[in-house]
């Protein structure tokens, strides 16, 4: 039987026209997020479906094998050999809750994948693979994992999907180097990155709640 992820979700207001489907960090879970809602600000205009699905419970090598939310394994810090069966089952997830938006009634076209640092390297995998067009991708404090397949499986449908990046310049879990050899990837293929960084370590902080609104507002 295939795995349904556990989801909370929020609505900014009655019949939501697009939503944003979010994925948390390591550890944590879908109340990660759930209090930057009200800080957007979404006029009631445009009504907002906010999904904050659960990573599934695994063995993480990096935490002594022990089991946690995680959208796949870490073998190592700062890099190194990859999960690529995890990372390519969790896309597999948000696709299907992709779908479920879809059948909620909302366009492809109007859904917004977002994700902080394991969560955001799953949204950028997934993101730029769609046969659907996306309204737009936020890859918050994280990297681009599985680079090398990129070029190779990215699709045209999403070749010029809005690309938020945002980075902590004090980021100790995933460098800021790391953050800027992503940003440089997707521009060299020719993604429309809009690139900001903040004086804050591995979290999200005012300014960067106040960019994320202006993007979410001005894309959907």
């Amino acid at each position: 039987m295939a795995q349904v992820l556990e989801v909370i979700e929020i609505e900014t207001g009655p019949k939501p026209s697009a939503a944003v489907i979010w994925l948390h960090g390591l550890g944590a879970d879908g109340h990660d997020f759930e209090p930057i809602v009200p800080e957007l600000g979404i006029p009631a205009s445009k009504p907002i479906r906010f999904v904050f699905p659960n990573a599934p419970l695994r063995p993480v090598t990096i935490n002594m094998g022990m089991r946690m939310r995680a959208w796949y394994d870490i073998l190592q810090m700062g890099g190194g050999p990859e999960d690529e069966a995890g990372i390519r089952a969790s896309q597999g997830l948000l696709e299907e809750l992709i779908l479920k938006e879809m059948k909620k009634g909302i366009p492809h076209n109007k859904i917004v994948l977002a994700g902080f640092s394991q969560g955001g390297a799953i949204v950028l995998q997934t993101a730029l693979r769609q046969r659907r067009q996306l309204a737009g991708v936020m890859a918050l404090s994280t990297y681009l994992p599985l680079a090398r397949t990129l070029e190779k499986e990215r699709t045209p449908e999403n070749g010029a999907l809005p690309v938020f990046m945002a980075h902590g310049k004090y980021d100790d879990m995933i460098g800021m180097d790391r953050a800027l050899q992503t940003r440089d990837a997707l521009l060299a293929l020719g993604y429309a990155v809009e690139w900001h960084e903040y004086p804050m370590p591995h979290s999200v902080c005012p300014q960067e709640i106040a960019d994320i609104a202006a993007f979410l507002l001005r894309i959907l």
